[in-house]
């Protein structure tokens, strides 16, 4: 009887051990099951200052020391960024944080995360889709701030209003929301067109436009350009051409975003305007889907336009973007 509890006890000390790693591999598996998966479809950081705080801020707040897999996709393709979401779908995410190249073609790709139980939300830009194809929509209103820059522009009771305008990419929300309310003007007739044409968002190309028109001798008095890189695209020919510009020069400069550097240009007086364009939308998302509560559909920046005349160092610090 010894014998046999001795033997006993030793197949129990064997079973003991043999299961022991099964029971670590357990608990690894069930930590990973833990993790949430997100796929975050954005512009590339190199489209501009606003791009780049925007994804600065959306890496320091889903982290995987939180308990976030994050990946991460950049285009300014609305096609590359259809894939991506495809690809993401497939891979198993539980959320798609969305911040679209064009507003149109996404109601299929939509539909896909939905049937599979994937929460979308969007940041930065509206697009097309049913309200029901996603979970939030945390964004600037590009309309507004088209017509906040408009209004201020009209105020300033030029005797007449002969504009360059430099667009973004076109079809996106931020192109289509700073581009209507100057459309409405030039339609009125209250304003003249002398040149509509995009710089998808480069400085360079912009620098182009404008230098074109210079060289045409075509007479003109405002550059809105939808963003700050493209304004300083646009100063920079003004400055070759020997053209004043911003506070009591020729030509009056606006632009939209506030980089710190461009409100400088504001304070110094070389601007006259600048949008504001908040990019900080990450903690209002984490926010939802660590509570499970959304607000609403749709989460609005608060935002308004700054004038050289009055911007003071303190704006600056509190609301430009980058260094």
């Amino acid at each position: 009887m010894k014998k046999f509890l001795t033997v006993l006890v030793a197949l129990l000390c064997v079973v003991s051990l043999s299961a022991a790693p099964k029971k670590a591999k357990k608990s690894k598996k069930a930590a990973a099951s833990s993790e949430i998966k997100i796929g975050i479809i954005n512009n590339p950081p190199s489209e501009s200052g606003y791009r780049a705080a925007n994804v600065k801020d959306f890496e320091a707040v889903f982290t995987t020391s939180k308990g976030y897999k994050v990946s991460t996709f950049y285009s300014l393709k609305n096609d590359e960024q259809l894939n991506a979401a495809s690809q993401f779908i497939t891979d198993g995410v539980d959320y798609i944080l969305l911040s679209a190249a064009a507003t149109d073609g996404w109601e299929s790709v939509l539909k896909k995360a939905k049937r599979a139980g994937i929460k979308v939300f969007l940041f930065d830009r509206m697009l097309n889709a049913k309200e029901d194809l996603y979970e939030c929509a945390v964004v600037s209103d590009m309309a507004k701030q088209g017509t906040t820059a408009v209004e201020w522009l009209k105020a300033q009771k030029l005797p007449e209003y002969k504009v360059i305008h430099i667009q973004g990419a076109m079809g996106s929300d931020a192109q289509i929301g700073r581009t209507a309310a100057l459309d409405a003007e030039f339609a009125k007739g209250t304003m003249k067109k002398v040149i509509q044409q995009t710089a998808t968002w480069d400085e360079a190309e912009a620098k182009k436009i404008v230098e074109s028109v210079i060289n045409s001798g075509e007479k003109f008095n405002v550059i809105y350009a939808e963003n700050d890189g493209m304004a300083k695209g646009a100063v920079a020919a003004l400055d070759e051409a020997g053209i004043t510009h911003g506070v009591n020069g020729d030509v009056i400069v606006m632009g939209f975003d506030c980089n710190k550097w461009a409100l400088r240009e504001l304070l110094e007086g070389n601007w006259n305007y600048d949008g504001q364009c908040s990019p900080f939308q990450a903690a209002v998302i984490e926010n939802m889907i660590k509570t499970g509560k959304v607000p609403s559909k749709k989460v609005i920046s608060e935002e308004k336009g700054f004038d050289a005349k009055t911007i003071t160092k303190a704006d600056i610090d509190t609301y430009g973007l980058g260094d």
